[in-house]
């Protein structure tokens, strides 16, 4: 059954805000957001669970999909936008959906949220099996677009895990890994682009960042695989070599120049030992 009173929707634990000074309203939300990482660790057993179970799926040549509306639509594409960068891997690799389409990535779009068939649509464009995995994300819980495509996966034998951050949600009964991080009332009532959002970004953080080193694509503690596409990072992947090889910084920018990326400078020397 549908929580009647989702810890979301509670009534902020702080009065009065438009009276506060502006060192209050800070000190009073930094309280709150500190709350959030001690929540998380008591779901990193079920976060343990879901990422072995994506894994699993992509080392078969499985993809991961992010489906959400509103600010845990746009978390969900933050996350997916940033792994090629970081990890070297192909941009359909990861992928976030948002309710409305990339419209909605800067404007909200009316409705777009209570479509619950609209994600199964907008999934189906990516010719989705069961080879891949797919995650909900909904503060609330009970979002219609993401309940609805995480069913029609269930029906299509997809293997599914949600994060929300009420406690028994809707998608959470569906999804094969559900994740709750219940980070209680926000600072401003209802506002779940606050704690919630933060949850939610932590959490993609622990999610997508275990499953890229599961998959080998970083060696030690360092992004070998990154895309070199500035300057700050054509300077990280130098000291990168500089400290695996012990070279100099010059014979170091000539090898990422000649091989265009640190694993395969690495991978180089490794065969001519």
């Amino acid at each position: 059954m549908k929580n009647k009173n989702p810890e979301t929707e509670q009534e902020s634990l702080y009065k009065d805000l438009d009276q506060m000074t502006v060192k209050e309203l800070l000190k009073n939300i930094n309280t709150e957001d500190k709350k959030v990482p001690h929540i998380i660790e008591q779901q990193i057993p079920k976060i343990e669970k879901l990422v072995k179970a994506i894994v699993k799926k992509m080392q078969l040549g499985g993809r991961l999909f992010y489906i959400g509306a509103g600010t845990s639509g746009r978390i969900g594409i933050l996350d997916a936008s940033e792994c090629p960068p970081t990890f070297g891997v192909p941009h359909d690799m990861i992928i976030g959906i948002i309710a409305g389409g990339d419209t909605a990535i800067r404007k909200a779009v009316e409705n777009a949220e209570d479509d619950k068939d609209q994600a199964w649509k907008d999934l189906a464009q990516y010719q989705i099996s069961s080879l891949d995995f797919i995650i909900g994300i909904a503060a609330s819980g009970n979002t219609p677009y993401v309940l609805g495509g995480l069913e029609k996966a269930k029906e299509n034998n997809i293997k599914t895990g949600s994060i929300s951050c009420i406690s028994d949600g809707l998608i959470a009964q569906v999804a094969d890994h559900p994740i709750e991080v219940v980070v209680g009332p926000e600072f401003l009532t209802g506002s779940t682009r606050m704690k919630a959002g933060t949850a939610q970004k932590l959490t993609l953080n622990m999610i997508s960042t275990s499953v890229m080193i599961k998959l080998g694509k970083i060696k030690g503690n360092k992004m070998v695989d990154m895309q070199l596409s500035n300057e700050k990072l054509v300077k990280r992947a130098i000291k990168m070599i500089m400290e695996e090889l012990n070279i100099e910084s010059d014979l170091a920018a000539e090898l990422l120049q000649q091989h265009k990326s640190v694993r395969a400078v690495l991978l180089d020397h490794n065969a001519k030992k």
